[in-house]
């Protein structure tokens, strides 16, 4: 494409909580998949994650420490820029909400709305989920009278309030989600917004007088901005709302909010009513991906199985943990977390399928060759399947992505792992080196591997980006990897002739475990 076609998707800005867990690592290295892959697909491509930092539950969390909320999140926050570098996510920007640029742009869309009669002042007398952020009324709370999201108590709270009128909008967005089947995925969270709408929808409180960690609302100081009307917002500071239109008309409206689904209500609700009041454009898909369980059981601390996603990745490495994760959960789906799966991925999947492919083509390269491809020498009866097998492989593969069937597309890469694995049994090269007439055959063999392999290497590099570069490197290329796209494995035949490969290095080592 002569002009790169912008792509904009964004994780939700995650609570600073006190304890990482896995489905923190899971979100985001989705997110970092895809605007991989549409890197490698040729897209401009905008990668927004941060963290939402206001709020009551916050200062409450500081003060029981003893300091002050920003000392408390700016700790908890440095944590998560550190698990986002060990898991090599390629973020564009990190927002905080506490930033001065997310302040100003929060204030000035509070004021805005409020100018054009959408908000107004009255008093709030209902049930709030401190743990959620959210208002609820008696009708909606679980069967035991408390949150329906979180099934922690509420409280009841009355104060002077600044209220939105969603309610105004509520049939527009019903008919926009209507209208547009594509806008909440999967159908299964699309048809809980519907019917939460059909309900029908109340004004929104959007200011707090009880606690001062937040956003002063502008024209009213004593009150904060609800911080969900603060956080939702944080999807147009980074792109120049109300600052730089060039940049936001550039990469608005974005093209995937890719969200767990306990918050999809925030993300299409309550964000569409806020944008349908600003009169710009509802992002093209919001995604809710299911939650992780850990061996057949919701993570929760009073259990004792969350999964410290940092710990994860010092013991088993960065890309097998990605790996693990993208290939075993189906996106939208609910997926299992089991330690023995994980080694039993990395031992087959990475360590036997993967892994010694590379090493055996390497090795029997530099001992049959010196590492010196020949292309084009000469023809098996198996080279044409797996040429053929490879183009619909990068054909599939491409596909799937672009639907984000991660685990699916995955799949598809590793049938061609298998296949090759299966080409060297079929040609058998250790016997073709032996009869100096098969000269040719053997130098196709080798090719085949090579090119195959180099093919592989693009195809998983949105999902191991440091594995798919090790690979590119130990096949001899020299070439710059982050500059690599699809375009460049459209057609077989790319690895020169006379192409030199580098030395095999073990990618990842089996994992032995001991038997009780």
């Amino acid at each position: 494409m002569s002009e790169k076609t912008p792509f904009y998707i964004t994780t939700p800005i995650y609570y600073p909580s006190a304890k990482l867990h896995i489905g923190h690592a899971y979100c985001t290295t989705v997110a970092d998949t895809i605007a991989r892959f549409k890197r490698l697909a040729g897209y401009d491509v905008f990668f927004l994650t941060g963290s939402d930092e206001h709020g009551q539950k916050i200062q409450q969390a500081a003060e029981k420490e003893g300091i002050t909320p920003i000392q408390y999140v700016d700790r908890i926050v440095a944590s998560f820029q550190e698990l986002w570098r060990l898991l090599g996510i390629s973020y564009d920007d990190f927002i905080r909400t506490t930033q001065p640029r997310h302040h100003e742009l929060v204030q000035d869309i509070f004021q805005r709305i409020y100018d054009q009669g959408d908000i107004y002042k009255g008093a709030y007398t209902g049930l709030y989920c401190t743990p959620c952020e959210s208002y609820w009324t008696k009708l909606q709370l679980d069967e035991n009278g408390c949150c329906p999201d979180c099934h922690r108590p509420v409280q009841e709270v009355s104060e002077e309030a600044y209220f939105f009128r969603m309610s105004k909008y509520a049939d527009r967005l019903l008919a926009y989600i209507n209208e547009h089947p594509d806008f909440i995925q999967p159908v299964s969270r699309r048809n809980e917004m519907i019917a939460f709408i059909e309900q029908g929808l109340e004004d929104l409180c959007v200011s707090r007088t009880s606690f001062d960690w937040g956003i002063p609302v502008p024209f009213d100081p004593k009150h904060v901005v609800y911080v969900w009307f603060d956080a939702l917002t944080n999807y147009l500071t980074p792109i120049g709302y109300m600052h730089d239109a060039e940049k936001f008309n550039k990469y608005w409206p974005a093209d995937v909010h890719l969200v767990g689904k306990e918050i999809v209500r925030f993300h299409t609700i309550i964000w569409g009513c806020m944008l349908m009041a600003l009169g710009i454009d509802l992002p093209k898909k919001v995604y809710g991906h299911g939650w992780l369980v850990v061996d057949g059981a919701k993570m929760s601390k009073s259990v004792g199985n969350v999964v410290d996603p940092i710990a994860l990745i010092e013991e088993f490495g960065a890309d097998a943990v990605r790996y693990f994760l993208l290939r075993e959960i189906t996106l939208g789906q609910d997926g299992n977390i089991s330690r023995d799966t994980l080694i039993g991925r990395i031992n087959s999947d990475l360590a036997n399928d993967l892994g010694n492919l590379l090493h055996r083509t390497l090795s029997m390269a530099k001992k049959y060759r010196k590492g010196v491809l020949a292309k084009g020498a000469g023809r098996t009866d198996f080279d044409a399947a797996l040429e053929e097998m490879a183009a619909a492989t990068v054909a599939d593969y491409t596909a799937q992505m672009e639907q984000m069937e991660l685990s699916a597309a995955i799949k598809t890469a590793w049938a061609l792992i298998s296949r090759t694995n299966k080409y060297i049994d079929e040609t058998a090269p250790w016997t073709l080196a032996k009869d100096e007439a098969k000269t040719a055959e053997l130098d196709a063999v080798l090719y085949h591997l090579v090119e195959t392999l180099h093919i592989v290497s693009v195809l998983i590099a949105p999902f191991m980006p440091t594995t798919a570069r090790r690979i590119h490197e130990q096949l001899g290329f020299t070439s710059d990897f982050d500059a690599v796209q699809l375009a460049d494995i459209a057609a077989w035949g790319t690895t020169p002739d006379g192409h030199t490969v580098g030395t095999a290095e073990q990618l990842f080592p089996r994992i032995e475990v001991e038997k009780a």
